[in-house]
């Protein structure tokens, strides 16, 4: 075998994997599978955590996963695939960092590790076993890889950010009701 259809292999088994695992851990959001919350157990969740509106924050999250998580594991659209993906996950890196790094104890560990590897795929390319290849990289221009990823970038420090400031506001606010008590 040559070692560029071993790359190629490489990529479609790295895009699969990947996919799939994004593809479940969307679908316990939206759907409740795999015992997740559903869209609305998601919505409270995500209300709790101090993303607002709770309901479309559950949304982007899951169509972020699992839409990006599926066009990866086909290697269609691999530049906004990669970009979605990793997107959602900068948001779940924020819900975890306060816990460290490592996953057994709450870490940010799990999420960083879908969201670089969603990345790193989302900038390489799909290989030629993928749909991208087949359209003849038709949803794979070297612009879309940068508007994807600036866009995604974008989405996600808006989103984090405004959870952060709800946050601290609410620590003020908090603050303030203790020292006048």
């Amino acid at each position: 075998m040559t070692a560029l259809k071993r790359h190629d292999l490489g990529l479609l088994a790295l895009r699969t994997g990947t996919g799939v695992v994004l593809v479940a851990h969307g679908a316990q959001k939206l759907f409740g599978w795999f015992g997740g919350g559903g869209l609305d157990g998601t919505t409270k969740a995500m209300e709790a955590m101090g993303f607002r509106p709770g309901r479309q924050s559950a949304m982007a999250a899951g169509l972020g996963e699992a839409g990006g998580g599926l066009l990866l594991a086909l290697g269609l659209a691999t530049p906004a695939a990669g970009a979605a993906a990793a997107g959602a996950m900068a948001g779940a890196v924020s819900v975890h960092a306060p816990a460290g790094f490592f996953a057994q104890a709450g870490g940010f560990e799990y999420p960083a590790f879908l969201g670089f590897t969603a990345a790193a795929i989302g900038l390489t390319g799909p290989g030629d076993y993928s749909l991208d290849h087949v359209t003849g990289h038709l949803f794979d221009r070297p612009w879309t890889v940068a508007a994807a990823f600036l866009g995604s970038a974008v989405a996600a420090s808006v989103v984090v950010g405004a959870r952060a400031m709800r946050q601290a506001q609410a620590e003020e606010a908090k603050a303030a009701e203790e020292a006048g008590a």
